[in-house]
C-alpha cells in the first residue's frame, strides 16, 4: 500500500490520479487540496477519507470545514495548508498537480520533508529547475514525471544508464490550430482554443497547447529532469499523439513510448514505478491507429515556443518571468481582454522589460514571478 497526497485534486490531473488510486486499490490518499470547486472537494473527501484537506481560499476552507464537521477530516487553509498536505507524516509520494507557480513552495517543502514527487506542475521546474534538482539530490528523493511526454522520455531511458543521449524527441500534437498561419488566427476565440483534438485537460494547459507554450515549458522541464543541453531537445509535431516522446542514443537507435492518449497511464507509472500493474484503461489498436506522421513546429506563427527557448537559454530568473507573464496572458485571453495573437506579444514585452538575476534564491524567483504578473496585468496594447 502506497500513501500519497494529491495537490490540486479537483483539476484534470488530480481527478485522474484519484481514478488511478481507485482502479489499483493499493494506493491510500492521505491528503488532497483544491481551491475553487468545493463541492467536488467535499465529494472526494467523503469518498477517499483523507486525513487532511487543504483549500487555498480561506473563506472556502471555512465553508468546507463546516460541511465536513461530521467527519474527523482536518481542513487547512492557504499556503500553510498546502504545505501541511505536502509534508504530512506517512505520505510517501506527493502528486503536484496544482496549476501555476502556487506549486513552488509546497513542492520545495515536500522535497525537504523527504517525499518523492509525482510531478505534474510544470512551473516548478520551469521557474526553479536548478534549485529543485539541487534540493532533490540533497534529500535523496526522486521525481517521477506525470506529463505524458516526460513520462515517455523517463521510460525510454530505463536500462540505458551510461549510454550517451544524442537527442530527446519531444512530441507535440500541434494543438487545434496546427497548420494555420498568423492571418488565420486573428479572430480566434477562447472557445476555439479550448477544443483540443486529442487530450482532455484544464483550461490553462489547453490554451498553452494551442499557443505551443505548453511545449516550450516542457522543453524547459526536460532540460532539468534529464540533464541535457537545450540544443539536444527537439520538438516534433505528431498529430496522432500515439508516440508520446522518444530518446535517440549516440548509435542512432531511437527508443519511444507509445500508447493511447490517456493521462492515467503516465500517472499510474509515476505512482507504481518500477512496477507496471494491470488496469482496465483502453489499450492501443495498431490496426486502427495505422498512420503516424511528423512535422516541424511553426515557431514563427507560434512564437511562444521560441520565447520559451530564449528564456531557457538566457537562464537566471527569466524563465520565472516568462511563466508568470504567460499565466496572466492566458487568463486575460480567456476573459476576452486580449486576442490570441497578443498572448506571445504580451509575454515578449514583459520579458524585454525585465532585468535578469543570475544568482538567485527561491524568494528571488517568487519576486520575479510577482513582478511579471503585475507587469502583464497592467500592460495595454
Amino acid at each position: 500500500m502506497k500513501t500519497i497526497a494529491v495537490l490540486g485534486s479537483t483539476g484534470s490531473i488530480g481527478t485522474q490520479t484519484l481514478e488511478v488510486a481507485e482502479e489499483l486499490g493499493n494506493i491510500r490518499v492521505a491528503a488532497i487540496s483544491g481551491n475553487q470547486n468545493i463541492d467536488l472537494l467535499e465529494k472526494q473527501a467523503r469518498k477517499f477519507r483523507p486525513e487532511l484537506v487543504a483549500v487555498m481560499d480561506e473563506k472556502k476552507a471555512e465553508l468546507l470545514k463546516s460541511r465536513l464537521a461530521d467527519t474527523d477530516i482536518r481542513v487547512c487553509a492557504g499556503m500553510k495548508g498546502l504545505k501541511a498536505a505536502a509534508t504530512l507524516d506517512g505520505v510517501q509520494t506527493v502528486v503536484t498537480s496544482v496549476v501555476g507557480n502556487v506549486g513552488l513552495e509546497p513542492t520545495f517543502a515536500a522535497i525537504a520533508a523527504g517525499k518523492d514527487i509525482a510531478l505534474a506542475n510544470k512551473e516548478t521546474l520551469v521557474s526553479a529547475g536548478q534549485l529543485v534538482m539541487d534540493l532533490v539530490r540533497q534529500n535523496s528523493v526522486s521525481i517521477y514525471p506525470v506529463d505524458s511526454e516526460h513520462s515517455a522520455i523517463f521510460q525510454s531511458l530505463q536500462g540505458n544508464e551510461g549510454n550517451a543521449v544524442r537527442r530527446i524527441l519531444l512530441t507535440a500534437s500541434g494543438g487545434p490550430f496546427r497548420g494555420k498561419k498568423r492571418e488565420e488566427l486573428q479572430a480566434i476565440t477562447a472557445e476555439d482554443a479550448l477544443r483540443h483534438p486529442n487530450w482532455s485537460m484544464g483550461k490553462k494547459i489547453t490554451i498553452d497547447s494551442a499557443t505551443l507554450m505548453n511545449k516550450g515549458l516542457e522543453v524547459m522541464e526536460a532540460k532539468w529532469l534529464f540533464g541535457v543541453e537545450t540544443e539536444q531537445i527537439e520538438v516534433l509535431v505528431h498529430p496522432q499523439s500515439i508516440i508520446h516522446s522518444a530518446v535517440e542514443y549516440e548509435d542512432g537507435a531511437v527508443i519511444a513510448q507509445m500508447g493511447e492518449p490517456d493521462m492515467r497511464v503516465p500517472i499510474q507509472y509515476a505512482l507504481t514505478y518500477p512496477m507496471r500493474l494491470k488496469n482496465s484503461f483502453p489499450k492501443i489498436d495498431f490496426f486502427a491507429r495505422n498512420t503516424l506522421t511528423f512535422e516541424k513546429p511553426d515557431r514563427e506563427t507560434f512564437r511562444c515556443l521560441t520565447l520559451a527557448y530564449q528564456a531557457l537559454e538566457t537562464g537566471g530568473t527569466l524563465p520565472a518571468v516568462l511563466n508568470g507573464a504567460n499565466e496572466v496572458a492566458v487568463a486575460r485571453f480567456l476573459e476576452g481582454e486580449i486576442s490570441f495573437l497578443q498572448i506571445p506579444l504580451l509575454i515578449e514585452n514583459v520579458m524585454d522589460a525585465y532585468t535578469v538575476k543570475y544568482k538567485y534564491t527561491l524568494e528571488d524567483l517568487l519576486e520575479a514571478d510577482a513582478w511579471a504578473r503585475a507587469c502583464a496585468s497592467k500592460f495595454v496594447f
